[in-house]
């Protein structure tokens, strides 16, 4: 067989494995917005089988073959180009693959399926001992994983983790970024809080519609570009995006009849991470250009249009007289001033997906440090609940009302992704030199912004991010789109800036 046949035999193989992870993945969607309760058992076998048939393909040994042999001859016969990257590619999924038996795919697909419905369960029961118990499980399978996938390799069995949401990083490195981060945005928080300028939170925190909500963020995802014709918008009892498809992206959200925020911030996140996915190749999906980059740059992506977006001044202009169209009882005399600040509204909370700016990133740390000890074993289920309430207590000032309100309000750890919480930090400092850069590169992006045009900065990111699929890594992204390695100090800066002119410190 030529080398262009090997080739096209193992983009065949690597698409077809995608197309069962997809059909697992639909599933998994299904779950989480409409299976009746019952079916839960079945649909773990399901999903499980297959999770195992994908993994099965991906590891044939005519498939390990063909792409071992090209990836040898790369460096002898192939230029630094798009057949050679996703070789390279796909041989390191495989390096990884190999180290994992189809019967602890399947087992570990499985159990996630089980413990998001009964995380699920338990969280509206606002009880953890029912979700403790599968909790520890999934713990123990995710330790033997990282063992596993740390084999042959000078890593630590949380890394091995990490490597499957942002390659190559390192906990040695996350650790100096999030140190970097953390005392500069503790010093501006408590200079917050020593302000007597305060915003009118009592702007979001009224009775709204939900069928309007619904509506309003509908209409708001449209206008900064996600795609209904590929994809749609539903709701779940944790946002989340998947896709199913090159042409068919999920993005789910969630409302509260009570709170503006909630529905419209958590569906610009979730846009963002759709219009990622709705930018990549669609001839390539399941190959690398046809994937994303790393879940830090994924999530670089949703927090820029949920924070830098949707949390500046330019986008209140735009949509205060849309406000005022959709809710006129509560919006009537509202200035896009008022709405500004109170979209920057910034104190310690419980809830993570509904924190400000400033705060957020100390939520995150808290679930980076909990769960690197329950990975290395220094920290047991059991005690999960106590480290949580005493880290939120010490690090935010704040005490757990509710299991609901504390250690169950997170879906991650039922459905095994340990590892994923730092992507969420990561991404925020890569979206405030992202978009630090796309303003040197558009001309008047706040006054386009102010005036509801925001095609511009949607295609800058897809020349700067989504057209490079899985070709580079994350820290490559970063120098190639904005000139230099990645650096907490844009985050710190744009933060100051404006939440030090909004409370006047």
């Amino acid at each position: 067989m030529t080398d262009s046949q090997a080739f096209q035999y193992v983009c065949q193989n690597a698409q077809q494995a995608a197309l069962l992870h997809s059909s697992a993945d639909l599933l998994e969607w299904d779950e989480r917005t409409g299976m009746p309760a019952s079916a839960g058992d079945y649909r773990a076998d399901q999903v499980s089988c297959l999770r195992g048939l994908a993994h099965q393909k991906r590891t044939e040994p005519k498939y390990r073959d063909y792409l071992e042999e090209l990836f040898q001859n790369i460096d002898s016969k192939y230029e630094p180009d798009r057949t050679s990257i996703t070789v390279s590619q796909l041989y390191r999924d495989l390096q990884r693959d190999i180290k994992l038996s189809t019967a602890i795919v399947e087992r570990s697909a499985k159990l996630t399926v089980k413990g998001q419905q009964t995380w699920d369960s338990a969280r509206r029961n606002n009880c953890f001992e029912e979700f403790e118990s599968i909790l520890a499980e999934i713990v123990s399978l995710k330790r033997e994983v990282g063992d596993r996938l740390r084999e042959d390799t000078q890593r630590t069995r949380y890394e091995a983790l990490i490597d499957e949401y942002e390659p190559d990083a390192t906990v040695e490195q996350i650790d100096e970024l999030f140190n970097q981060l953390r005392h500069p945005l503790v010093d501006l928080i408590k200079k917050i809080q020593g302000s007597e300028k305060r915003p009118k939170r009592e702007l979001f925190q009224q009775a709204l519609s939900v069928p309007i909500q619904r509506q309003l963020s509908r209409d708001v995802a449209a206008a900064i570009g996600f795609d209904f014709k590929r994809g749609r918008l539903d709701e779940t009892s944790h946002p989340f995006c998947t896709t199913l498809g090159p042409h068919d992206c999920r993005i789910l959200t969630r409302y509260d009849p009570q709170d503006l925020a909630t529905g419209l911030f958590g569906t610009m996140h979730e846009a963002g991470h759709g219009m990622y996915e709705q930018g990549l190749d669609p001839a390539e999906f399941g190959l690398p250009y046809g994937s994303y980059c790393s879940l830090g740059i994924h999530e670089s992506q949703s927090r820029m249009w949920e924070n830098q977006v949707g949390r500046s001044q330019s986008f209140w202009q735009w949509i205060t007289p849309i406000l005022k169209d959709s809710f006129p009882d509560q919006y009537s005399h509202a200035t896009a001033e008022e709405l500004y600040f109170a979209a920057n509204d910034v104190y310690p909370s419980l809830i993570r997906v509904e924190a400000d700016e400033a705060t957020y990133n100390l939520h995150i740390i808290i679930r980076y440090d909990i769960e690197k000890k329950l990975i290395d074993g220094n920290l047991n289920v059991n005690d999960v609940q106590d480290e949580w309430n005493a880290r939120y207590h010490s690090d935010l000032g704040v005490r757990v009302d509710s299991e609901r309100n504390g250690v169950l309000q997170d879906v991650h750890w039922s459905a095994g992704l340990f590892g994923y919480f730092p992507t969420y930090t990561i991404g925020n400092l890569i979206a405030a030199q992202l978009f630090h850069s796309a303003q040197n590169s558009i001309s008047n992006l706040e006054q386009k912004i102010t005036n509801g045009s925001f095609e511009e900065l949607l295609l800058w990111t897809r020349e700067a991010i989504h057209k490079h699929g899985r070709s580079l890594n994350s820290d490559q992204m970063v120098q190639r789109s904005t000139g230099i390695s990645l650096s907490p100090k844009y985050l710190v800066q744009y933060l100051s800036e404006k939440l030090e002119t909004l409370y006047d410190l």
